[in-house]
């Protein structure tokens, strides 16, 4: 099941399916969340969510990459 992002979700932490934090929703636009990356998160992590190559602050989350919403976090699914 698909969730759907509502303003609420700006300023919840994204975590992925181990708890690693990746960073802090800034914005919802539609169907995209786009975070603020963690400073600590290593480059093998953003080249596993398809972050490296990119040179941007923020990044993007697809509402399909995200398991569940829980009242502070948004937790990845695991096969991204």
């Amino acid at each position: 099941m698909t969730v759907t992002f509502t303003d609420d979700d700006e300023g919840k932490v994204v975590v992925d399916a181990s708890g690693n934090t990746l960073g802090l929703v800034t914005q919802i636009e539609g169907d995209t969340a786009y975070v603020d990356p963690d400073p600590s998160l290593t480059e093998t992590i953003k080249a596993d969510m398809g972050w490296a190559d990119t040179e941007s602050d923020e990044y993007t989350v697809d509402e399909t990459a995200v398991e569940t919403k829980a009242s502070e976090k948004l937790h990845l699914r695991g096969n991204l």
